[in-house]
């Protein structure tokens, strides 16, 4: 077994974790295991058709760091208006209303996360590959939000989660004072109960393992999900005379950082 490390950050990220097309386009506090195997699929070249979309992805377990969960932000959202009525968006009957569709689109604004995935060695160099020269460009949820660089921060990782815990640099969070401290609390989210923790209870249950993205068959199964609260080194979150950005390109070329004067 191996492992990847990912980082999810961005103006704007969306993880819809129930219907596909409500007026009220949701939003999971964190990333979907549904939108990550998608967002891999998507690198791969794999169409939502395709069988091997989810069945390709389906012996990874994924890990999330919450660096920074973001602020909740609803879009008033309108399509198809101003329109001739063939042209604008067409109702569950099959037909055209005539008039604009109306949603409120959630979103997390200003969130990190830090995402260890581990699977087969082949498996995870292959997505290293795949994400670093995608058929299709990697988005965060949806296709309007463009993730922050760098995405992939290390490939062919021997043990991913204790790179989240010891070594990959923190994004800042104001509510999370370093300063005279040796440790800061961080939140976790695993998919089985962690290590020290075996017989922790579930934090919550989702329905995004996904088992088809075909457009007209999508389903999902079900998913726990574990949360711990894990004191980190404050070191991760020194950054010196450098910005975070700098500190975590380092970390992906593997540059030893920089001792502040």
């Amino acid at each position: 077994m191996s492992g990847l490390i990912l980082r999810l950050a961005g103006p704007l990220q969306a993880w819809g974790e129930r219907s596909a097309f409500p007026r009220d386009r949701d939003t999971a506090p964190f990333p979907t295991r549904s939108g990550i195997i998608g967002m891999l699929a998507a690198a791969e070249g794999l169409p939502r058709h395709h069988p091997q979309a989810t069945a390709l992805f389906e012996d990874l377990t994924l890990t999330v760091r919450v660096d920074r969960p973001g602020v909740r932000l609803v879009d008033y959202h309108t399509a198809g208006g101003g329109q001739p009525k063939e042209l604008t968006a067409a109702t569950s009957s099959g037909g055209n209303k005539g008039a604009a569709v109306i949603t409120h689109r959630h979103y997390l604004a200003d969130a990190a996360f830090v995402i260890a995935i581990t699977g087969p060695a082949d498996r995870t160099t292959r997505i290293a590959h795949t994400l670093t020269h995608p058929h299709w460009a990697p988005y965060l949820g949806r296709r309007a939000c463009i993730p922050d660089e760098p995405l992939l921060l290390r490939a062919d990782v021997d043990d991913p989660v204790t790179e989240l815990r010891q070594h990959v640099p923190l994004t800042p969070h104001p509510d999370r004072p370093a300063a005279g401290q040796d440790s800061v609390e961080v939140t976790f989210l695993w998919e089985q109960p962690p290590t020290e923790q075996p017989d922790a209870a579930p934090f919550a249950t989702l329905y995004d393992t996904p088992h088809s993205f075909a457009p007209h068959a999508r389903s999902h199964g079900k998913r726990r999900i574990y949360r711990t609260r894990e004191r980190l080194p404050a070191a991760l979150t020194d950054h010196g005379p450098h910005t975070v950005h700098q500190r975590l390109i380092d970390y992906a070329l593997n540059t030893p950082k920089e001792v502040p004067a």
